[in-house]
């Protein structure tokens, strides 16, 4: 469900549109928070920063989806949002979604839609991190991200993109898809990995 099918066009109409390019900042840890998101074009991170300045992507918020839902009821926000690439962002005002869902339960019900969705894919990505074997999280992952054959992931960045997004070094995800190439489990072409065989899910 993308914002077209429960925003009020009113509210709609009321949003903005921001353009980032690639490592841009649309926010920081702090900043007072006034909006959420909506990934147009492109795909941002949303990072937070170990105590060695390490960066720990938290999630990849890519086209179509919300982000910073939180800052609705939050007065700051709790992480970075940076642009892995060339992106384009719509800007919700968080007063006037307060306002719409006040007014209207329906619209309410259908943003608490969105938000079960999300945490269903939260623990998803959640137990795929508790996976202690390399080989068998990224396995998960790809049955995760599959299309609707099943096997085919369509990676929409780079691969160091998807060693941060499944918690893994760049050289163990490197070795891991090298293993599965070769030992039959993946077929690889430019940005597609394919599955040998067909999820269950």
């Amino acid at each position: 469900m993308s914002a077209l099918d429960w925003l009020p066009e009113t509210v709609r109409k009321r949003s903005s549109v921001r353009a980032l390019e690639t490592g841009e900042a649309l926010f920081r840890l702090g900043d007072q928070a006034l909006s959420i998101f909506e990934v147009e074009e492109g795909r941002l991170r949303l990072v937070r920063y170990t105590i060695d300045s390490h960066a720990v992507t938290l999630h990849t918020a890519r086209r179509g989806e919300l982000f910073a839902e939180a800052a609705l009821f939050a007065s700051r926000y709790r992480c970075d949002a940076i642009a892995s690439m060339s992106s384009r962002v719509r800007v919700y005002p968080k007063r006037e979604l307060l306002s719409a869902f006040r007014r209207d339960p329906a619209v309410a019900e259908r943003f608490m839609a969105i938000l079960a969705q999300q945490i269903h894919a939260l623990r998803a990505r959640v137990e795929e991190r508790n996976i202690r074997s390399a080989r068998e999280r990224v396995l998960h992952h790809l049955v995760l991200s599959a299309g609707i054959d099943g096997r085919t992931t369509q990676l929409d960045g780079t691969l160091i993109d998807l060693a941060a997004e499944i918690g893994l070094s760049q050289e163990a995800l490197y070795r891991t898809l090298a293993a599965l190439e070769k030992s039959g489990a993946i077929k690889r072409k430019g940005s597609t990995i394919v599955l040998a065989k067909a999820s269950a899910a």
